[in-house]
């Protein structure tokens, strides 16, 4: 027998979820195992024609309080925890006639789909949170080192193969299933703590406030999926994490078809074309160097898009990461091995495209095969400070036209109305002071992470590798000064757009409209710092 093997004769089925129940007891009892289950796991046992033991048979207790106690027994407990080489410990299980557990398979109430429901019962939820099934995983999980703690119908097969094929379960799975066992115990207690962080008591009765913006109490569930090379820089280390279950187009979930590892940099940038590149329900292609875009189009051929937004700024594109909402083609992809490009982020890439950019072998293809390319759905965006984090709502606020207002005596023509929308959308992803000069479909020129405002606009003509006749301007909070305004107009500019709210808005319209330029003000601001 391999080192470190147990062999399985006894194992407890209790499982909220019967998906894989049937085949995973089967096997168990093909390869001569001995099983204890509860009540209603017991019944679908039977139901498949399944002899199991009772968990009342083995502690001589009934299931008490609806189900609200069944294992928390000695009987049940003692025969998971005791170590089976302590000769102690065997000597007690003997005096009290109890058998040992090697196998403990439990999954527990579904408490989290439960909170998630659009109709939120109160008492139904409570009644969801597990004591049972979270004790017996912790008591198998801690004596990893004689019990198989199996937690999910996924991890039923390889448990199975492992015994039919070793006759045991090795100390290294063993050991697995213990860490992810206490992961899903942390997770779900997290969520438990959470929720109830937002419950309040009013006289005799229960008020919740679920799902609060921001609880009391909030608990990250997060897995690491890899350790990147290094970090921000190469004296720093770096890890990547996720959230249990993130939703939408998400890096997190992202498949790298080719190329050399992620660095710490490059996720930070793939992060920053998703989030710009889903903006847009049209074809639309991004560039990101240092987290701010060099260049964004819309339209198609993607190919041509892409070629535009290259243009915006060709010496800061050449390095960058770009972003695609469109499968890429075979047209875009030769366009992107044109130059030196460190990664790409799109929902596919066809048969021509792969084969074309296989030849450039260090560049990383990140696909993100989501079914609908949307704002990602995830609540918060979470930033740290020293010793502790911030949390705030996504910057997600729906382009709404008929709650902008126009404060120039001239109003934007439908061309001009069309290129404030979309430049609107690609400012809020510049870090601050950011503004943007574009077209209908291109940005022209872009100033980023300014400390006055007037100084982006300078960087942003300066940037400018073609005429800004005729553009439009995108600005992310209020022009403070009209030195803002006067800048942009004399670079040709004809129409400007930003939140308003300056004490001095009056004089920054009366330049627009000596300027014969069209303003708009929005009320929102879109910082990035």
């Amino acid at each position: 027998m391999e080192t470190g093997l147990i062999r399985i004769q006894r194992a407890l089925l209790s499982v909220s979820d019967k998906t894989g129940l049937t085949e995973i007891a089967k096997g168990l009892v093909e390869s001569g195992v001995e099983l204890i289950s509860t009540g209603k796991t017991a019944q679908h046992l039977r139901i498949a024609g399944i002899t199991a033991t009772e968990v009342a048979e083995v502690t001589g207790f009934p299931e008490m309080l609806e189900g609200r106690v069944k294992t928390l027994h000695p009987a049940i407990h003692a025969a998971i925890l005791a170590r089976r080489s302590d000769p102690e410990h065997q000597s007690e299980l003997e005096q009290r006639h109890i058998s040992p557990i090697d196998l403990v398979a439990v999954n527990l109430y579904p408490f989290e789909a439960t909170i998630a429901e659009e109709i939120l019962d109160l008492t139904r939820a409570i009644e969801q949170i597990d004591i049972g099934g979270p004790a017996l995983i912790r008591s198998a999980a801690k004596n990893f080192e004689s019990v198989a703690i199996v937690t999910h119908p996924g991890q039923y097969p390889e448990v199975l193969h492992e015994i039919r094929q070793h006759g045991g379960i090795s100390l290294k799975t063993r050991l697995r299933l213990a860490q992810e066992a206490f992961q899903l115990t942390t997770r779900y207690e997290g969520a438990i703590a959470s929720f109830l962080s937002t419950v309040s008591s009013t006289q005799a009765s229960l008020t919740t406030e679920w799902p609060h913006s921001f609880p009391p109490f909030v608990a990250f569930g997060l897995e690491r999926l890899q350790v990147l090379r290094y970090g921000e820089n190469p004296h720093q280390r770096g890890a990547l994490y996720r959230g249990v279950k993130p939703q939408g187009p998400n890096l997190a979930n992202a498949e790298q078809l080719q190329g050399k590892a992620l660095s710490y940099n490059n996720l930070l940038d793939l992060d920053a074309a998703l989030q710009l590149i889903v903006e847009f329900p049209a074809a639309a292609a991004c560039i990101i160097k240092h987290n701010n875009p060099c260049g964004v189009a819309i339209g198609e051929p993607l190919a041509d898009a892409y070629q535009r937004a290259r243009n915006t700024d060709h010496v800061s594109a050449y390095g960058g990461v770009v972003g695609f909402n469109r499968i890429v083609d075979e047209a875009t992809a030769n366009e992107i091995a044109s130059t030196f490009v460190e990664a790409v982020i799109a929902p596919d890439y066809s048969a021509a495209a792969q084969e074309i950019l296989r030849a450039r072998v260090n560049l990383r293809l990140m696909r993100i095969p989501s079914k609908e390319w949307v704002l990602a759905s995830d609540p918060w965006d979470i930033r740290r400070i020293s010793g502790g984090l911030l949390l705030q709502d996504r910057d997600q606020v729906d382009l709404d036209k008929t709650a902008f207002t126009v404060v120039t005596k001239r109003q934007p023509t439908p061309t001009e109305w069309e290129a404030l929308t979309f430049a609107w959308k690609v400012v809020k992803h510049v870090k601050s002071n950011a503004v943007v000069f574009t077209t209908v479909t291109t940005t022209v020129g872009i100033g980023a992470g300014q400390m006055s405002r007037v100084d982006s606009c300078r960087l942003a003509i300066m940037k400018a590798e073609s005429s800004l006749k005729d553009t439009v301007v995108a600005s992310d909070a209020f022009f403070p000064f009209r030195d803002g305004i006067d800048a942009v107009a004399q670079a040709g500019a004809t129409a400007v757009i930003h939140p308003g709210g300056s004490v001095r808005d009056a004089e920054v319209i009366q330049a627009a409209d000596e300027h014969g330029m069209a303003m708009v003000f929005t009320g929102t601001r879109h910082f990035r710092h």
